[in-house]
């Protein structure tokens, strides 16, 4: 058994890397970050040419028919560069799709429909509030919404948790610390349900599973990040890499981070294999990368000192991208709740 990326997965994350490295450097995040539409519009407009609406598509419908484990390679490609990006929308629409054999996936693939995605009624518990759902027409309001802003449609799950695909309705942003994504409130007034699905669990594991992904690509660049200002500040007449203190904080942070990406990997193989264990895995993923990329974001920051804090040189978006991940589709004490009842070890609610 094969236990490392193929080489057409390597390519694919390399590719992507290479091309945000142009297309999204730091002054362009900044620019996206304080709601420049001009350089967001054009970014994604790019990783859309990438091609990246089709990859979990199948085939059939026109797309390029990967996986998970490659969707949650470009996720984390696009968190090392907290670029914007409408691609955990796509991803977790076409899964939920991919046994209704529906026309909805060939216009993804096209272009034609934008996604957003809202889930709060799957990941948050709330008594007598939320989307509600009868016969075919949604009412209520779903916070927190992912990519709503510039979407055409929605997948999103109502209070019984069923799924459907609406047409994105009135929507109101809400203002995040993390600034390099759009987050919406979506008011639902009776709007019609154009594909009505029933409750799927893999739905919910899916987004979170991308948002463990986000979370260690935007973990791994705050590590390099802080060991490249250690190999180059200097103290006392040293660089501060030489001191053991620092030696031991980046060490830790590696440390933590190194077993996060063969969860990531097994969950996702989990799940594109049917195994029944791909749904724990995958709110472990999530659970776990929250603590640990919080962990790195404070110590990245840390060794950073003084400059860590400032603006100039701008960890503190990542910073706010792993804190925002955190609570995504669930709180790690969420995840971890959830995988028990998974397993059978709490009673369902």
């Amino acid at each position: 058994m094969e236990f490392a990326l193929s080489e057409d997965q390597r390519m694919l994350q390399d590719s992507l890397s290479g091309f945000l490295k142009d297309a999204a450097p730091l002054d362009t995040i900044r620019k996206i970050a304080a709601g420049d539409k001009v350089a967001a519009d054009a970014l994604v407009t790019g990783l859309d040419d990438f091609g990246l609406s089709g990859l979990h598509v199948a085939e059939d419908h026109g797309g390029l028919g990967l996986g998970l484990l490659d969707a949650c390679l470009v996720q984390e490609a696009l968190g090392y560069a907290i670029a914007p990006s409408r691609f955990m929308a796509t991803t977790v629409t076409a899964h939920a799709l991919r046994h209704a054999g529906d026309a909805h996936l060939s216009a993804i693939v096209a272009g034609e429909m934008r996604m957003g995605l809202a889930l709060t009624e799957l990941s948050s518990r709330r008594d007598g509030a939320g989307v509600t759902a009868e016969k075919g027409r949604l009412s209520g309001t779903s916070l927190l919404a992912l990519s709503a802003e510039e979407s055409t449609h929605m997948l999103l799950a109502d209070a019984a948790a069923g799924l459907h695909i609406v047409e994105t309705p009135d929507n109101v942003s809400i203002q995040t610390i993390d600034r390099t994504r759009v987050f919406s409130e979506v008011r639902f007034a009776g709007e019609e349900s154009e594909v009505s699905l029933k409750p799927d669990d893999e739905a919910l594991a899916v987004a979170r599973l991308l948002a463990a992904a986000d979370t260690l690509g935007a973990a791994q660049a705050m590590i390099d990040k802080a060991v490249a200002y250690a190999a180059g500040r200097q103290q006392f007449g040293r660089v501060i890499g030489s001191f053991q203190a620092v030696k031991h904080m980046c060490a830790e942070m590696a440390a933590r981070l190194e077993p996060s990406r063969a969860l990531i990997w097994h969950a996702a193989h989990a799940l594109d294999t049917g195994e029944p264990e791909g749904l724990v895995m995958a709110t472990l993923a999530k659970s776990h990368l929250a603590e640990a990329g919080t962990f790195i974001a404070r110590t990245s920051t840390e060794v950073h000192g003084g400059m860590g804090f400032t603006d100039l040189v701008g960890l503190h978006y990542w910073f706010k991208r792993i804190g925002v991940n955190r609570q995504l589709f669930g709180s790690p004490e969420q995840c971890r709740l959830d995988a028990a009842r998974l397993q059978g070890w709490l009673e369902t609610a």
